[in-house]
């Protein structure tokens, strides 16, 4: 694999040279990757059509060369199944373009919002939900473009909860990301912040005690990651993210289950178990979005709750993520998991332990519908 070449002058360890020398270019992937044919038409292809590629040279460095299988690999390099379309798959399947509120502001729900502070990141991930605009509004939004988002803030006070997303936030130089943070601050019912960001997976070097410090700028800030692998839990990505948990900033982490990548139990155990012992919390295991040209790497719903079943009672309840759905159209999220319930009779419900077992739940006398 060929790395780009560290001179005198350049600091890889600084998030500023990761991202200058970041992949965006069918050139510069051949020189770092020995190309598959799928993936060579595939990356001619999506650079036409305009979901970009950029691969930072961390994360590049996590692709096992010789594997076209590899786990990091798949999530970041294009194929030539993404111009496949199936049944069911949609342009903007959470429907957050029929939800916006405001420039730059989507509502889906009654007590929070999503605010789209970028559309770019360090890594295009080749499943995100968001194809059809990263890499291609300009990147950074100033806070003049935001101001129509915090006015409707500002006048909304069921808003409770506002999740800051892009692209990745984090991206974003510091001074860019302060301001959003104080505006935030100055609105009362604005209990909680959430970054989503990918940074401590893909660019662990941005996490610096610089940023720390001001993502401390609201109070109640947290920070949603997403690794989606156990190899992305190197010592740079754990250091990162036990730096911001030592700044007081709680992180979360919300796994997409992909197929080839992911979709095994054993898998996600080690991913789950590593993740806890680094201090972050699992949130969600996220059914993929049915994204446009995503099929390749989607899940049957029946093999995700048959993975989530082997998961239950073999992992501590602090590493067991919630399955979700996020309906298309922008319905909201469902909670899927095992059916554990038998039977139900007056007063008896029967229920299944992760063990097979069967198991009658009696109700206390005299609660509502008991005999």
């Amino acid at each position: 694999m060929n790395l780009p070449v560290i001179t005198n002058e350049a600091r890889p360890d600084d998030w500023r040279w990761q991202a200058r020398h970041a992949i965006t270019d069918l050139a510069s992937l051949e020189a770092a990757l020995p190309l598959t044919d799928d993936e060579r038409r595939g990356t001619v292809r999506a650079l036409a059509e305009g979901f970009p590629l950029s691969i930072t040279p961390y994360y590049l460095s996590l692709i096992d060369p010789a594997d076209p299988a590899c786990p990091i690999r798949r999530q970041c390099v294009p194929v030539a199944q993404e111009a496949e379309e199936v049944p069911g798959d949609l342009r903007d399947p959470l429907g957050e373009e029929a939800h916006q509120v405001a420039p730059h502001l989507v509502q889906r729900y009654p007590d929070r919002v999503l605010l789209l502070a970028t559309d770019r990141c360090g890594v295009y991930c080749r499943f995100c939900t968001r194809s059809r605009m990263v890499g291609q509004g300009g990147g950074a939004r100033s806070m003049e473009a935001l101001g129509p988002a915090f006015d409707y803030i500002r006048r909304t006070p069921e808003i409770a909860d506002v999740i800051i997303s892009g692209g990745d936030p984090l991206v974003m130089a510091t001074p860019r990301i302060v301001p959003i943070l104080e505006a935030l601050r100055e609105i009362p019912h604005v209990v909680t912040v959430r970054i989503a960001t990918r940074a401590p997976v893909t660019l662990p070097q941005r996490i610096d005690d610089e940023l720390c410090q001001a993502l401390r700028t609201h109070p109640a800030t947290w920070v949603m990651t997403h690794f989606n692998h156990p190899r992305e839990l190197t010592d740079q990505s754990r250091a990162a993210c036990a730096r911001l948990a030592d700044h007081g900033l709680p992180v979360m982490n919300q796994t997409v289950l992909l197929r080839g990548i992911n979709d095994d139990a054993a898998v996600l155990t080690e991913l789950f178990r590593g993740l806890v012992g680094t201090r972050v919390r699992p949130y969600y295991l996220l059914q993929a979005d049915p994204v446009r040209g995503t099929s390749h790497l989607r899940t049957r719903l029946s093999d995700s709750i048959a993975i989530m079943e082997r998961l239950e009672g073999h992992l501590s309840g602090i590493a067991v993520p919630k399955l979700i759905v996020d309906t298309p159209e922008g319905r909201g999220k469902v909670v899927i998991g095992p059916d554990r319930v038998v039977s139900r009779s007056v007063g008896v419900t029967r229920l299944r332990t992760f063990r097979d077992e069967e198991v009658d739940y009696i109700d206390p006398p005299g609660a509502p519908g008991a005999q």
